[in-house]
């Protein structure tokens, strides 16, 4: 509705008209995610089965690597399309962008609200343990990707924005749209690892990596959409999916009655 509005004001998405109503489209997630809660809240629902909750502060210990594999995949995508002679990867952009917006600390300010901050509890935070209660971790990042790629069309149709200037019915558009999966896996990966801290920090630092090398053309930006998604699915091959057993309850016997002693095996049941 937000974004709606700033598509019929027209101009800038950081100017006057459109400024607020693009920004507070922009947190839409987590509009929805403070909704569900305070609706479960209401009804006296449990907290999700499948929601990481950060207990144990060894949890953290992961978001430093699972930053540094999602800036990687983004370089490495980068290098191989210079290794291939399709583009040429250079930080004149990137420097660019950083002066345009007053320094380095303004720049990562505003890349992590823009996009992490703004969107992470929602998508992960909220409806992530909820798909996950029924779902494969497959089957909910690959839903939760094509949400989030349709959620981000409007933004194709917001003069000044990075999607505009693509182009929807373009190679680079589509590359976006598509990209916008493997990214869904590597963020979900990091939330079953270590919460919504590790979503956010896959998040930012795949939005800060393409940003700095200004990853645009669509060579470039399939190669980047290849190396995350075999990423995201040797990952996601390899975690194991720890299920706590549920108890086994048995039933005292009736006072009045004998018991017997059953010596025969029991077979206990398998694990999921």
């Amino acid at each position: 509705m937000f974004w709606l509005i700033a598509m019929v004001l027209g101009g800038s998405p950081t100017g006057s008209p459109a400024a607020v109503p693009y920004l507070l489209g922009g947190f839409g997630p987590v509009f929805g995610a403070i909704a569900v809660r305070v609706r479960r809240a209401r009804r006296g629902e449990p907290v999700p089965a499948r929601a990481v909750k950060l207990r144990q502060g060894v949890r953290l210990l992961w978001v430093l690597p699972l930053l540094v594999a999602a800036s990687g995949s983004v370089v490495a995508g980068a290098l191989l399309a210079d290794f291939l002679g399709v583009a040429g990867v250079s930080l004149a952009g990137g420097r660019e962008l950083v002066a345009s917006v007053g320094g380095i600390v303004p720049f990562f300010v505003g890349m992590l609200v823009a996009g992490p901050l703004s969107e992470e509890p929602g998508w992960r935070g909220t409806a992530y343990p909820r798909l996950r209660a029924s779902m494969s971790r497959l089957q909910t990042g690959l839903v939760l990707g094509a949400v989030w790629a349709v959620w981000h069309l409007p933004l194709f149709f917001i003069e000044g924005t990075v999607q505009a200037e693509l182009g929807l019915f373009s190679w680079s558009g589509l590359m976006f749209s598509l990209s916008v999966i493997p990214v869904a896996l590597l963020t979900g990966y990091a939330y079953e690892r270590a919460g919504l801290a590790a979503s956010i920090a896959v998040h930012l630092a795949t939005n800060t990596t393409m940003a700095i090398l200004t990853i645009d053309t669509p060579t470039t930006q399939a190669l980047v959409l290849t190396v995350q998604t075999i990423l995201a699915t040797t990952l996601l091959t390899t975690q194991h999916n720890h299920r706590t057993q549920p108890p086994v309850q048995t039933t005292a016997p009736h006072p009045h009655h004998t018991t017997t002693t059953n010596t025969s095996p029991q077979i206990s049941p398998t694990r999921a």
